[in-house]
């Protein structure tokens, strides 16, 4: 059994999973996953993107810290709305940055993060092979050199994404598990 994670807002009543990670990580597909398992509400950090910084990583330029910083915003206020009425929900969230996983804390619900890891290799190949996203596959890079290890705040679990989605799967249920509901 994994190791019961700290979480942030740890007396609050309503849960918030976050997957985080690069593009390409299986954030969106694991977040999913976990909100059919548990009977949560899924949301996609994507959605909370203005028009403008969609084209803007369409046409291959990374985001700015000032440009991403309203997205988090929107995605804050969000959540606070949905503890209001104890809906518990998973976000798929890039979270490369430390300062806008703060800022997702701060939104007052019982907080636990899946990281999402994996080679830069790995990542790329998923991220080629993907039809239909808005983001240039030219930003794996970026998103790599953007990332801020979150690996030693205490609400934050590794994932390695390089077994077969089931195994990832499994380990992530088992980690809500012991986070949530243990």
């Amino acid at each position: 059994m994994p190791h019961k994670p700290l979480l942030s807002n740890p007396d609050a009543t309503t849960h918030l999973i976050i997957l985080m990670g690069v593009s390409g990580s299986g954030k969106t597909t694991l977040a999913k996953a976990l909100a059919e398992h548990y009977g949560y509400q899924y949301r996609d950090g994507d959605d909370f993107h203005s028009q403008e910084a969609r084209d803007h990583m369409a046409s291959g330029k990374p985001l700015t810290d000032d440009m991403r910083l309203p997205w988090v915003i929107r995605m804050r206020d969000y959540f606070r709305d949905a503890a209001r009425t104890q809906q518990h929900s998973t976000l798929a969230f890039s979270g490369l940055k430390q300062a806008h996983r703060n800022e997702l804390r701060k939104a007052g619900l019982k907080t636990l993060f899946l990281f999402l890891h994996s080679d830069k290799n790995t990542i790329q190949t998923r991220v080629n092979n993907r039809a239909g996203h808005f983001m240039s596959p030219s930003l794996v890079n970026s998103q790599f050199d953007s990332l801020e290890d979150p690996t030693q705040e205490s609400d934050v679990v590794t994932i390695d994404v390089e077994a077969p989605f089931e195994q990832v799967l499994a380990q992530a249920i088992a980690v809500v598990d012991s986070a949530f509901y243990r």
